[in-house]
Parts: structure tokens; sequence; C-alpha cells
């Protein structure tokens, strides 16, 4: 889209700079016909011709005979009507000229007319652009998420699988508080058992001691003599 507008534009621009050159060229070709009709110069074109009709007019005044007189009035007249038909073709080509310049100047408005309304397009064109881009970037990231959300379970799939670990985490946490009761009741038996033994074994120390003091007891008696 954009070189579209691009050559529009490279166009119309051409076309403005060939009317313009045309204008130009026109101006001068006016002025030339202009300053001719003014200053033709001495031997060419119409002043050659208004040169002869007055060197005919001379010769007619000075004509010494009336065939004479006659020829050269001929001559003035031919010359005269040349003069009259090539200032007449002048006009046609001045009048043309003028009404060719009026169309060079509707031209050349309706071509500004058609680089403004380019140019408008052109700006419209670049909107429609960064729209387009807009859009394209934001469908792109649409379907990268919908891909990522593809990858994951829908909602009530969620719900149900939530509400199962639910379940099974309070299950647990049941569970955890039976093997720590248990545990607590294995502690408690285990001290018990624990001081039982403790004093199982002070009984057993006690015991010996006492058995050895008996059994000394019982030595010295025998060792020492009767009185």
């Amino acid at each position: 889209m954009g070189a579209v507008t691009d050559d529009l534009l490279k166009n119309t621009d051409e076309n403005f700079q060939y009317r313009k050159n045309e204008e130009k060229h026109l101006k001068m070709t006016n002025e030339v016909i202009r300053k001719r009709l003014l200053i033709d110069g001495d031997g060419a074109g119409d002043d050659r011709r208004i040169n002869l009709l007055v060197k005919s007019f001379i010769k007619w005044c000075n004509s010494g005979s009336q065939e004479e007189g006659y020829s050269q009035y001929q001559r003035m007249l031919s010359t005269l009507s040349q003069c009259e038909f090539s200032m007449g073709k002048t006009l046609l080509v001045y009048d043309m000229n003028l009404r060719e310049m009026e169309n060079y100047e509707k031209i050349y408005k309706e071509i500004e007319c058609s680089i403004a309304g380019a140019h408008e397009k052109i700006a419209e064109c670049k909107k429609q652009i960064l729209q387009a881009k807009r859009i394209r970037k934001n469908r792109q990231e649409y379907d990268a998420l919908a891909k990522v959300i593809q990858h994951h379970p829908d909602r009530h799939e969620t719900l149900k699988e939530l509400e199962a670990l639910g379940k099974e985490l309070e299950h647990l946490s049941h569970i955890k508080e039976s093997v720590e009761d248990k545990l607590e009741l294995r502690r408690k038996q285990f001290h018990v058992l624990l001081s039982t033994i403790h004093e199982l074994q002070q009984t057993l120390e006690n015991d010996e001691k006492l058995s050895e003091v008996e059994e000394a007891q019982e030595a010295s008696m025998e060792t020492d003599p009767k009185p």
C-alpha cells in the first residue's frame, strides 16, 4: 500500500511539473509573438510586408504613367491583404494561446486539488497501515495467549482437581493427627517403661548391695574366734 501511494504521489508531481513547464513555454511563446508584433525587425515577417507596402506606396506616388501606377496599386492591395491575413492569423494564434493559458490554469488548479487529495489519501493510508499493524500485533498476541491457554485444563476440570486435592489434603491431615496421637501415646509408654526399668535397676542394685553386706557379715562372724 505504501508503494502505491508513493507511485501516485510521484506521478502527480511529474504531471504537475510537466504542466508547469508547458505553461512556462506558452508564456515564453506569447512573449516572443508580442515582441515580434511590436518590433519584428527589418526584412522579416510583417515588418517586411509593411516595408514593401511603404516602398510600393512611394513608387505609386512617383509613378509616371497610369499603367505603372495601377500596377503599384495592385501590389499595394496584395501586400495589404497579406498583412491583414497575417494580422488575422496572428490574432487567432494569440486568442488560441489565451484560451490555452486559461485551460492550463484550470488544469493547474485541478492538479493542485489532485495533489491535495493525494496527500490526504496518503495520510489516510498511513493511518490505515498503522491500524492494520496494530490489529496484526494484537492478533498475534491473542494467538499466543490462546496456545498457552490450550495447554492448560479448563476451569471445570481445574475445580474438580482442586476439590480432589482438598479432600486428599484433609484426609492426610486426619492421618497426621492420628499418627501424632499414637506417637504421643508411644512416647508416654516409653517414658513409663524407662521409669520402670530405672526403678527395677535401682532395686536390683540395692538388692546386690544388701547381699554383699549380708555376706560380709557372715564372713566376719565365721572368722571371729569363740571366747
